[in-house]
């Protein structure tokens, strides 16, 4: 580092958000003007030792007012919801049931995911990620609830085979 800037604060005009490219040294991150050189132009373009705040996730537009944060997360409450629904379902003995239920919230986030254009917290990945993720978990467990033992509903003759080779 350069001599004397060992231990100096963050301006506190800093953005957050880290700046890349020349945009670190423009005056709006606390910079000299331009053709200035020395320590003043490297501390610019470093992180901020006291965060200000924190960065939006990428995507976003402007915060919500806090009343309406809770109002933006009801895909996921209700994914949630239903998915404690089954669980509790299974745990009561029903398992079948139970997994049914899982299988179709976690269809219906893929869905979800797909039409609305914000899902708050139902969002982790890309739309195409998350709704692939969320539609492949969400076959394979209603599959797996369909093939359940005793009296299954749906019979896949390579699982005979295949349970025949491994379990009996």
């Amino acid at each position: 580092p350069a001599p004397g800037a060992e231990g100096t604060a963050a301006v506190p005009s800093a953005p957050a958000a880290p700046a890349t490219g020349a945009a670190a040294a423009g005056p709006a991150a606390g910079a000299p003007a331009a053709g200035a050189a020395g320590p003043e132009a490297a501390r610019s373009r470093r992180f901020p030792s006291i965060t200000q705040d924190t960065a939006r996730p990428e995507g976003h537009g402007r915060a919500a007012p806090g009343d309406a944060l809770a109002a933006r997360q009801w895909p996921m409450l209700s994914v949630l919801a239903a998915t404690a629904i089954g669980l509790l379902l299974t745990a009561l003995g029903h398992p079948r049931v139970g997994c049914l239920v899982i299988g179709v919230a976690l269809i219906s986030a893929s869905v979800l995911r797909r039409v609305l254009p914000s899902v708050g917290m139902l969002a982790v990945r890309s739309r195409f990620t998350d709704m692939v993720t969320y539609g492949l978990l969400g076959v394979a467990i209603t599959l797996i609830a369909l093939v359940i033992e005793p009296k299954p509903v749906l019979h896949l003759p390579f699982l005979e085979s295949a349970v025949r080779f491994t379990v009996r």
